[in-house]
């Protein structure tokens, strides 16, 4: 007769693929591996004073397409920094040197103190999460608490410590009620989620993540930002990779813009903001005008395009014009204005005249 579950809480093994746990084959790998300490990985609390990254003039080419041209940027401790740019910009590039999957072909990569070697060497591996763009890394017929558990003992957690973790960030992220449930039967944003609380699992001091709200509805983007939000106001250093340019308003301390592996703005969002072209508005009129009278009307003060009927029209003020004295050149010129509206460009503005049509070549 074939043996049941082990009663003693998993010290027995099925096999050399799995172990039981709770009464259920759970599959995760007898692995040691000592946790992440201070003395272990030589990350002392003294590298706060330090960028939790530092890049310095890193370049990376593949034949004959220079994927990043001399990229630089720092990263404080507690700051959320977004990475911004096109496809093919070399974000996703400059992610994958930070992980340690590509080598840069020169340059400086410091994370956390260290040259970048030492941080991927598996004893470090904890002090860095990552939460990638797709959802398709879990194991869909194990459990969140499962994948948690599994994944945890990957980055060297004890097994006792790998299931305290993941009864903690499971209730982080509120998946508490979920974690027996088969991963498979989570819905996107849930396994959003369960990618946060992954990347979490070993308290890291920096957390990479990847076009994380790209195809969330609006509800589960703002959730994992609050998430995200709360891990940095606890200290960690975060990347924050997005092509979804307005969600950064109110949400990252910092910006770095790539346009064909070269960064073309670093600072904050409201100077971001500053490079945005000359203010929009939409103006209806009381009575439908004729474009034409009312780009006559306004001179040099604006240019002025149609709207999508005669009752509308944009207007886009130039350099340094203020809507006030334009408003007023039309009702000189007897243009009834019923409201104004500010359709301004924002960030999204920015990124366009940054970065062209945001097109790559091929």
């Amino acid at each position: 007769m074939a043996e049941g579950p082990p009663t003693d809480g998993g010290a027995e093994e099925p096999d050399g693929r799995g172990r039981y746990v709770d009464g259920q084959l759970s599959l995760i790998p007898d692995m040691s591996a000592p946790q992440l300490t201070e003395e272990s990985t030589g990350v002392a609390d003294d590298v706060a004073a330090l960028p939790a990254v530092d890049i310095v003039d890193v370049h990376r080419r593949f034949r004959d397409v220079e994927a990043l041209r001399g990229v630089s940027l720092e990263v404080e401790a507690g700051q959320i920094h977004a990475l911004l740019g096109p496809n093919g910009a070399g974000k996703t590039t400059l992610l994958r040197i930070l992980t340690g999957l590509l080598v840069p072909d020169s340059g400086e990569v410091g994370v956390l103190g260290m040259p970048l070697e030492m941080i991927t060497e598996r004893r470090f591996r904890s002090a860095v999460g990552f939460i990638p763009s797709g959802d398709r890394s879990f194991y869909l017929r194990l459990s969140g608490t499962e994948n948690l558990v599994f994944f945890g003992r990957l980055s060297g957690l004890t097994k006792r410590r790998a299931r305290t973790r993941a009864a903690e960030v499971l209730e982080a992220v509120d998946l508490t009620e979920a974690a027996g449930r088969r991963v498979g039967l989570y819905s996107h944003g849930m396994q959003k989620r369960l990618a946060v609380a992954r990347a979490l699992m070993t308290e890291p001091r920096i957390l990479y993540v990847d076009e994380a709200t790209h195809d969330l509805d609006p509800h589960a983007a703002t959730r994992i930002r609050e998430l995200v939000r709360d891990v940095a106001s606890r200290g960690v250093a975060v990347i924050w990779t997005t092509q979804r340019v307005e969600e950064i308003r109110g949400f990252a301390d910092r910006v770095t813009l790539l346009q064909r592996g070269e960064v073309r703005f670093e600072g904050t969002v409201p100077q971001l903001l500053a490079v945005a072209p000359a203010g929009r508005y939409l103006v209806t009129w009381a009575a439908p005008v004729d474009p034409g009278h009312a780009a006559t009307a306004a001179g040099d003060l604006a240019t002025v395009t149609p709207g999508d009927d005669p009752a509308h029209v944009i207007v886009t003020l130039a350099p340094e014009g203020r809507v006030g004295p334009v408003i007023a050149a039309f009702e000189r010129a007897g243009l009834a204005v019923g409201s104004v509206t500010e359709a301004g460009a924002g960030i999204e503005g920015a990124f366009l005249r940054l970065t062209g049509d945001g097109r790559e070549s091929s």
